[in-house]
């Protein structure tokens, strides 16, 4: 029987968050927030930017993952999702796609919201 697409995000956001920290978890709690206020885009571009640090790496491994669940999900639009190739199909979308993008980037980060607070211990 195949999976709903809830199922899919949810069992994606479990194995993503299996190697977590407490602070991969504050980032993934605070992401839809910031993709609120500043958009998806600017949000990757920050994390992309914090992540070049080792003291702030999580921030990258967290925006990775979802820009490679986003890939999976709109492989016509991305055809993998390194940092720069992804921003320059996301440049290039139409505004229907780009919405459609962030809509399941906020459907996805729910569910590692849950599903990183679960399993780290101490948060």
């Amino acid at each position: 029987m195949a999976q709903t697409l809830e199922q899919q995000r949810a069992q994606d956001a479990w194995e993503k968050s299996a190697a977590y920290s407490k602070e991969h978890v504050n980032i993934a709690k605070g992401l839809p927030a910031l993709i609120m206020n500043s958009g998806l885009m600017q949000v990757l571009a920050f994390c992309h930017e914090k992540g070049k640090k080792e003291s702030t790496r999580a921030n990258e491994e967290v925006a990775l993952q979802m820009r490679t669940w986003l890939q999976s999900r709109f492989p016509k639009i991305f055809t993998n999702a390194d940092f720069e190739s992804f921003m320059q199909a996301l440049m290039k979308t139409q505004p229907a796609d780009y919405q459609a993008i962030t809509a399941e980037a906020f459907a996805w980060l729910r569910w590692l919201r849950q599903m990183a607070s679960a399993r780290v211990k101490g948060n």
